[in-house]
């Protein structure tokens, strides 16, 4: 019954999302105050009617009721139950269902929130949210139904894909679902503001927000996506350059570029154009994302659906939402007229080279995800783009942005001298130079890439500390410096967070032992400056799978380090096999072990990987989104502080 009835309210939920989408637009532009009032309880009635049917999904996958279809494909009464709720999302359709949720969630967080937007804009804003919804549940109803009822349920389901019964990945899709899906509404205000033709500094002050907690999510959900990749695949690596990676990445880069962007609209009235169409191509390449993991045309190990029609249906989604977006920019592009002037040299040009940056990256991760495709589609040819094309022309881009941040940071608004700012920064380069010769000294026979991330890493962390301290004044500095605003907090902590993700990449990356050997029972073998011993391999049984389990005993100078247990998993329903990396995490390395197939003669081939800094690289990603975390706390830039400001709510850009 509860089935039939989160499908019922599924159902109001695009009804009400259809009238959402209509009535306040209409009611905006005649400027009749009761029809875009329709806006607020329509979001947040159809917030709550999504967020039933998503409650009965889950409770189908809790309670094991595999009378419905989507149970039956991808879950096990035998399952751990933080598996079968998260094999709610695990799937393509109840994945879809888990967007709109999000999408409907934003929407009634808008209504609730932006108190202080004026009346036509806010109504404007929550009907193009509520189209993005509409288009999402048409595409769930028609084509993904996730309450599908079987006409003979089987005793038992399928089970969920093993690799996906992991925490990493519980949690991994929430957390990026939200960063995607988060950009709807940035893309929600673009098009509301060309609608109106008003883009000011109120309108970047109240879009930063909703761009900084999208940005915030798919850091968070990158992150997990990575560290999932790395303990649990076996391979030993935390990034692919798969396309599904990349498919979050773009967004990612795109977030990035139009929140720097959004800054100089409310500081200076500047690039409204550029921010407009930011705004617009991180959604676009969200809905590009959620192309390429539901058409089918990639096979990866994140894909949700190889679905040619869904695939399709989506492409038009993408082609109405930003063709139509883009259109209408192109209409509206004289009246976003900039105001504020800047020099060469300021920190709106260092902001305008950050945006370049971080664009013109993205394209290039685009164009190598894509061109095989388009390769194979046009050309009849099977062409691979694999890691070593992305890191030789992705890196460059990343190394000029990392080089130029300290600087431009500390710029002044409209007008500066690279000069002052650059000797203001003397010592931080100093000793970001000392600390790669250092390393370049310590090193033998190794390449220049570990001493480069250490210089890049180390100017961009004290650069982005040196700009606090200097912030502070010149008396009481300790006390100033803790009392500045949270955003410039959060500024120095993201921008430190990069720059140690950027350091632990390279050294990992320059730094790493890989030893892959025939590993016989008690016979020791040396790594590194450590002695591992195979000590044996026992037979065990979990949940719903068998495991190979061993026991490596790690001694470095005969003292004992650590005892560590690497698996090799059957899962006997799903009829699939998985490798369990045992890791013995410390601060400065990782020692990792995998356990492979055993052999004739009872040996059993393992590989051992010494990774230095490898937990800095997840350690820099969650002070990225703790510096996201804490400007979102500022008040000053809360979604109403613009309209508390002003009560004419900004000026017409004509």
């Amino acid at each position: 019954m509860i089935t039939e009835l989160g499908h019922f309210a599924l159902i109001l939920a695009f009804m009400i999302a259809i009238v959402q989408a209509v009535i306040p637009l209409i009611g905006a532009h005649k400027r009749w105050p009761g029809w875009m009032a329709v806006a607020e309880p329509a979001a947040q009635a159809q917030f709550l009617f999504t967020a039933f049917a998503f409650g009965a999904l889950t409770w189908a996958f809790i309670t094991s009721d595999f009378s419905l279809k989507l149970v039956t494909l991808n879950s096990h009464s035998a399952k751990p139950m933080l598996y079968k709720i998260s094999g709610t999302w695990g799937n393509h359709e109840g994945s879809m269902l888990l967007w709109v949720l999000i999408v409907a969630l934003f929407g009634a967080m808008a209504s609730v929130f932006g108190g202080g937007l004026p009346p036509t804009l806010k109504a404007r804003v929550l009907a193009v949210q509520a189209a993005i919804g509409v288009a999402f549940y048409a595409f769930i109803l028609f084509t993904s139904n996730p309450f599908l009822r079987l006409t003979v349920p089987p005793f038992d389901g399928q089970d969920l894909n093993p690799l996906l019964q992991d925490p990493g990945l519980a949690f991994h899709p929430p957390f990026l679902y939200l960063g995607y899906v988060g950009l709807s509404m940035t893309f929600s205000f673009a098009v509301a503001a060309l609608i109106e033709g008003r883009v000011d500094a109120a309108w970047g002050r109240w879009v930063r927000p909703w761009t900084l907690a999208a940005w915030i999510f798919l850091t968070i959900g990158i992150g997990l996506g990575s560290w999932w990749a790395y303990y649990e695949l076996g391979w030993g690596g935390f990034w692919f350059w798969d396309p599904v990676e990349n498919a979050s990445f773009m967004p990612w880069l795109l977030a990035a570029a139009l929140l720097h962007s959004a800054i100089v609209v409310e500081k200076r009235e500047a690039l409204k154009s550029w921010t407009i169409l930011l705004a617009i191509l991180a959604f676009g390449f969200s809905l590009i994302g959620t192309f390429i993991v539901r058409s089918g045309i990639i096979t990866s190990v994140h894909a949700f659906a190889n679905d040619p029609e869904r695939g399709v249906f989506i492409l038009f989604i993408l082609a109405v939402f930003t063709g139509g977006a883009l259109t209408l920019f192109a209409a509206r592009a004289q009246a976003m007229e900039a105001k504020g002037v800047f020099g060469v040299v300021s920190r709106e040009s260092a902001l305008v080279a950050n945006n370049i940056l971080l664009a013109v990256s993205c394209f290039v991760v685009f164009f190598g995800t894509v061109w095989p495709i388009v390769a194979e589609m046009v050309f009849a040819r099977k062409l691979s783009v694999g890691p070593p094309f992305f890191n030789s022309a992705f890196t460059p881009f990343m190394v000029v942005l990392g080089l130029i941040m300290p600087i431009g940071a500390m710029l002044p608004w409209k007008r500066g001298r690279i000069g002052r700012t650059a000797w203001q920064l003397r010592y931080v380069f100093v000793l970001a130079v000392s600390l790669g010769v250092l390393a370049w000294a310590l090193q033998t026979g190794k390449s220049a890439l570990g001493p480069v991330g250490l210089f890049l890493g180390s100017w961009m962390v004290f650069g982005a500390l040196a700009d606090l301290w200097l912030r502070s004044g010149k008396s009481g500095r300790l006390q100033r410096m803790l009392r500045l605003p949270r955003a410039d907090w959060g500024k120095a902590v993201a921008h430190g967070g990069l720059g140690i993700t950027i350091f632990a990449i390279a050294g990992l990356t320059a730094w790493e032992q890989e030893d892959i050997r025939v590993a016989r029972i008690g016979e020791p073998f040396d790594v590194g400056a450590f002695t591992l011993v195979l000590k044996d391999v026992s037979r065990e049984q979990g949940p719903n799978y068998f495991s190979s389990k061993g026991r490596v005993e790690v001694t470095r100078n005969g003292r004992p380090e650590a005892l560590l247990f690497p698996e090799k998993r059957d899962y006997p329903v799903a009829r699939m096999p998985t490798t369990e990396a045992a890791i013995d995490y410390r601060v400065a390395r990782d020692l990792y072990v995998v356990l492979g197939d055993q052999q004739a003669d009872g040996s059993w081939t393992m590989r051992t990987y010494i990774k230095p800094l490898a937990n800095w690289i997840w350690g820099g990603s969650i002070l990225m989104a703790l510096g996201g975390l804490l400007s979102l706390s500022d008040r000053r830039f809360r979604v109403a502080a613009g309209a508390r400001k002003s009560p004419s709510a900004g000026v017409p850009a004509e």
